[in-house]
Formats: C-alpha cells, sequence, structure tokens
C-alpha cells in the first residue's frame, strides 16, 4: 500500500513506462494543478499535499492492468469520462504520449484547464471531448476509465456504444466497488472483478469486460 509521497515517486519511478520525459511532463502536471487550485476547485484543497499519492499514482495504477496487445494502438484510443481535472485522462497521457487519449468533459472551464495541459505537455494525441457523453460520436476503443463519474450500472448504460468484447474497463470506485459490482445482473457481474487499489485500503478498482449480450442492464 501507498501512504505517503516518497511511496508514491519511488512506485512511479519503478514502472516500466516511466522515463525522465515522462516524469518531467507529471512534475510539470502537478505544478500546473496547485496553481490551477487557486483559482478554480479542480480537486479537494487537502489532497494537494498529497497529490502524488491521491492523483498521480491513483490514476498511473491503472496501467498496470492494461497488457500490451490490449492498447497497442491499433485496437482504438483511451477514452477516459468524465475527467474533470485530469484524472485518470492526463496522467495516462502523460505517461503514454505516442497513445490516443480521449477525454470527456462538458464544463467549459475545466475543458479551458485541460487543453491548456495538453499544450504546455506537448501531448498531441490527447484531446478533450468538450461535450456531454450523451453527445459523443459513437466509436470503439481500447480501454474506459471513469474516475467518479456515474454509478456503476449508470456508466454501463450511457457508455456501453463504445465498448467491444475486447475494451478493458477501468473504473476507481472507491469504498463502493464491491457493493456496486454486486448490484449489478450476473450477465454483467460476470465479465468484471474488484482489485485493491494501490492507494486507499478502503477504496477498489472495478476491473474486466463487458458482455456484449449483457449490455441491457
Amino acid at each position: 500500500m501507498i501512504a505517503n509521497e516518497e511511496q508514491a515517486r519511488a512506485w512511479l519511478a519503478a514502472r516500466w513506462e516511466m522515463t525522465p520525459e515522462a516524469m518531467e511532463r507529471l512534475e510539470k502536471l502537478v505544478a500546473m494543478l496547485a496553481e490551477e487550485n487557486e483559482r478554480q476547485n479542480l480537486v479537494a484543497a487537502a489532497t494537494i499535499p498529497m497529490v502524488w499519492q491521491r492523483h498521480i499514482v491513483d490514476s498511473a495504477q491503472l496501467l498496470s492492468y492494461v497488457p500490451r496487445e490490449t492498447w497497442n494502438g491499433t485496437k482504438g484510443p483511451w477514452l477516459d469520462l468524465g475527467t474533470g481535472a485530469g484524472f485518470p485522462g492526463l496522467v495516462i497521457a502523460a505517461m503514454r504520449p505516442g497513445h490516443e487519449v480521449l477525454m470527456v468533459e462538458s464544463r467549459a472551464r475545466r475543458v479551458e484547464w485541460l487543453n491548456r495541459v495538453i499544450e504546455e505537455l506537448a501531448l498531441p494525441k490527447a484531446k478533450v471531448l468538450g461535450q456531454r457523453l450523451e453527445m459523443v460520436e459513437t466509436c470503439t476503443v481500447a480501454v474506459i476509465s471513469a474516475r467518479a463519474f456515474a454509478p456503476l450500472d449508470k456508466l454501463l448504460k450511457i457508455s456501453a456504444r463504445f465498448s467491444t468484447r475486447d475494451t478493458l474497463w477501468l473504473l476507481p470506485k472507491g469504498r463502493s466497488a464491491g457493493q456496486e459490482l454486486e448490484a449489478l445482473k450476473a450477465s454483467v457481474r460476470e465479465g468484471f472483478h474488484v482489485e485493491q487499489s494501490l492507494t486507499d485500503e478502503d477504496a477498489g478498482l472495478i476491473v474486466g469486460h463487458l458482455n456484449p449480450k449483457g449490455v441491457k442492464l
């Protein structure tokens, strides 16, 4: 379990995805986040002193569940729903700038912030879809992530159109992970399981694939 900022940085440094350039991008993201948080409430102010643990590694840990063959650039982009302040979308894009990351965010000030960071970090394959998810054009994606976006059953219903049998879902759900998964009907639930979060002993990540036959929740 990662319990502090030092451990968070050490964990990142040990990841195969990390390069000096990637760490530099994350450092810049953290600095920009702290500055912008003074102007708009991107994240809870109390989490800024522990930003590497609570936001950076909490996002980066999702990459641990993505096999290389799942996201190799040929099966579609990574789609991050309700990306908000850019978690996990911006972190994934900063760590893997060669892969396409689409971030759905409808709030204008957040969209402006996300685009500014993308430009500052030079992430040409990261794109903000500045509209409600219902208005986003359907496309096939390799990975779908969502952090505090919607209850699990609703999330699956409104975003299943982006998913194929091979699409990997990575959904940080906090303490409610097990409960929300258990509430799904069996034909949907069987494709998913809960993993322990590395940054919070009480939090879980829902990981898995959506059975096309179970789309009607």
